[in-house]
């Protein structure tokens, strides 16, 4: 079997995270440009970006799902996953920076932190993920280095520090200034494959040593000798400098900023060495944490051992046309071997592992084994899904799962015809696999198939996957709101299923109290157990709590799932013989019928956050647009130092259908928006009416 050549220190996993349109996949296409793993650079408005490799990707121009690749730079590797800026694809995010040990954030120098950037930088606090960042488009017009800058401290709380000063803005963008080495550096020909440094020009010198004394300042507070360096006013060496930043970026305590044009091809590289200067290898992060797969209580840390038990996580699934189910996994401990059996402790089935792979984009290289912090390609898994964990047999270890946002928007989809059917039912169970964010049910009083996502892009982009992947012909309905229902006050209930007919009879007998969950949690549902001296039998105690989750999804109001619900068995009664599980499920699913029905029952919408980036003289067309849809006006933003302005809003979902041309037509095409779920609120009385009447 052939040996890695890299050790585990010289491993980075790194993920670029960025708001739509601030050149997050451009400055990926120049990473593996530059490390070598491409010999032409890819440009997103060619459509021949390596990573953006979905046809879908390459007619919008956008990023719809992660893309992992591995290069290499000075003697490390780096395994790379270039996410999604739009936020109907957040999920794609979410679980890529669950398995990522540091990324690149993207910021548009113009801008600095835009809607999804708060996003997707919250999503890397989540996980504690260290992060680099990088003003991109120095070469735009308005672009303000420092500006863009400071948006980072008021807008994300961070404490960004800057590495570099650039040489001119806009037109005059020319290179950057190195604060550690204190030297300019300069990209010589159009591929910038070429650089040089020279003296800073005279005309920065002041604001480069400013810059520098806040970031040996910064810094000081990491490093105790920097420090007594600093107060005695001694010269402090380039790699105790760079060791501090390290220590403080890998702490997230700062976040080193970078400033280039990645489509006018200066700056890379200088990135490339502040993630393997900067950034953490697997060793330098806690462990993670590992539970008991029937308690679900933790057990023990996790540390990144290539000699320790194998365990990993799926993260992302994929179909693909040659090879079946693709299971993409991150490796915390141990080596895996192809051919080798593994059990899935999420669900407890054995799988056997035929081929592994490393990846990039739509390519693969077939590796014999994968070990610690590798990220990789796995074919043969056929139960395994998004967020399961993997591990040696023998093992009852799982990794904590990810969570997975509500959607908020549904269609009814139906095959053209009967030979469509079958293969509708497998182009769903496909995108299911990939997408836990797309759910998919039947409804029962009318018998349509209904899809429901993130948004009306996230749809779109879903059913022409099954248009043009799967070559199934289909009808789609008009898109609906994701409604939802809940309870305001707490109510207590019996439910009695007792039936006796000639041989063995059914009952089930249980008493419940429902109430409102607190307004923080970020449970839909909670059952609790409150059963003392046995009067129902430990084993017919969760199939209560199924029959209530059960009767959730029917609603109370007008057919919508019920979330936000704490339903707690507290008393009740069995038959020796006549109990069974599904007594005591369908009394359950009684009780909480009768018991919601009591506890004023209300219709909730999903709110949405708008942003709309706009020119002032077009302000108050839009705002009077925004108020007449029920929306809220939050608050205002400057864009750098133009004339353009943010405008910050909540708005019922309900109301957004054909927003974006409106939107446009009311600014002559030049507004642009970002919508993201906020929250969901009560409708209104007069709305919640006509809804029920329907």
């Amino acid at each position: 079997m052939k040996e890695r050549k890299f050790a585990l220190q010289n491993l980075r996993n790194i993920g670029i995270i960025a708001h739509i349109d601030a050149g997050k996949t451009t400055t990926s296409e120049r990473v593996i440009f530059y490390t070598g793993r491409k010999h032409k650079i890819g440009n997103v408005d060619e459509g021949n970006t390596t990573l953006d490799w979905m046809e879908q990707e390459k007619e919008r121009g956008i990023t719809i799902t992660s893309a992992a690749t591995t290069c290499f730079w000075k003697g490390f590797r780096i395994n790379l996953i270039d996410t999604p800026g739009h936020v109907d694809f957040t999920i794609e995010v979410e679980r890529s920076l669950r398995v990522l040990d540091g990324a690149v954030a993207v910021f548009d120098a113009q801008v600095g932190v835009e809607p999804q950037s708060e996003t997707v930088w919250r999503q890397a606090d989540k996980y504690q993920v260290p992060r680099l960042a990088y003003m991109n488009k120095m070469d735009k017009i308005g672009a303000d280095f420092f500006n863009a800058i400071n948006t980072m401290k008021v807008k994300l709380g961070a404490n960004p520090i800057a590495v570099q000063v650039p040489i001119g803005a806009e037109a005059s963008f020319r290179g950057v200034v190195d604060l550690l080495k204190m030297k300019a550096i300069y990209w010589d020909n159009e591929d910038g494959t070429q650089m040089h440094e020279e003296e800073i020009p005279q005309d920065l010198v002041k604001i480069c040593e400013e810059k520098r004394e806040d970031l040996i300042s910064a810094v000081s507070e990491f490093d105790e000798e920097i420090m007594d360096l600093y107060i005695s006013g001694e010269e402090i060496p380039t790699d105790k400098i760079k060791q501090a930043i390290r220590k403080g970026t890998i702490a997230n305590s700062l976040v080193p900023v970078y400033c280039g044009s990645s489509f006018r091809n200066k700056g890379i590289q200088p990135i490339l060495d502040g993630v393997i200067d900067y950034l953490p290898s697997p060793l330098d992060l806690p462990p993670v944490k590992a539970f008991d797969a029937r308690t679900k209580e933790f057990v023990q840390d996790i540390h990144p051992d290539e000699n320790g038990p194998f365990i990993a996580m799926a993260f992302k699934i994929m179909v693909d046309p040659y090879v079946g189910k693709l299971t993409f996994a991150r490796v915390y401990s141990g080596k895996l071997e192809k051919g080798n059996y593994v059990l899935n402790t999420t669900k407890g089935v054995k799988e056997r592992i035929s081929r592994l792979m490393f990846l990039h984009a739509d390519q693969r290289e077939e590796v014999d084994y994968i070990t610690t912090g590798d990220i990789v390609g796995i074919i043969g898994l056929k139960d395994t899904t998004t967020g399961e964990t993997i591990a040696q047999e023998g093992s009852d270890l799982i990794l904590e799962k990810l969570e997975f946002p509500e959607p908020v928007i549904s269609v009814s989809i139906e095959p053209e015809t009967k030979d469509d059917e079958q293969k509708l039912t497998k182009a769903l169970q496909a995108l299911l696999d990939e997408d836990p964010s797309l759910r998919v049910n039947v409804d029962h009083d009318t018998g349509e198939t209904i899809l429901h996502g993130m948004g009306e892009l996230h749809l779109d982009i879903i059913v022409d996957r099954i248009k043009r992947e799967h070559k199934v012909t289909v009808r789609v309905g008009k898109p609906q709101v994701a409604y939802r229902e809940t309870i305001k006050v707490g109510a207590d209930a019996e439910g009695k299923y007792i039936r006796q007919s000639g041989g063995k009879g059914q009952y089930g007998h249980c008493k419940i109290k429902i109430e409102p969950l607190p307004a923080n949690s970020e449970k839909t549902y909670e059952f609790v157990d409150k059963v003392v001296g046995g009067t129902i039998p430990k084993e017919y105690i969760p199939a209560i709590g199924e029959g209530i989750r059960e009767a959730m999804q029917g609603g109370i109001v007008a057919g919508y799932p019920m979330v936000g619900v704490r339903a707690t068995v507290y008393d009740g009664s069995y038959h020796d013989v006549d109990s069974s599980e599904m007594a005591f499920k369908i009394a359950g699913s009684m009780a909480f019928k009768d018991a919601a029905k009591r506890a004023k029952p209300v219709l909730l919408e999903p709110i949405m956050k708008v942003d709309v980036t706009t020119p002032e003289e077009y302000m108050g067309d839009i705002i009077a647009d925004l108020n007449s849809r029920r929306g809220r006006i939050e608050g205002f933003d400057n864009v750098g130092n133009t004339t353009t302005r943010i405008i910050q809003a909540i708005v019922p979902f309900s109301e957004l259908f054909g927003y974006a041309t409106a939107m446009r037509s009311l600014s002559q095409g030049r507004a642009t928006n970002t919508i993201q779920f906020s929250h969901y609120d009560e409708v209104p009385a007069s709305v919640a009416e006509k809804l029920i009447t329907k």
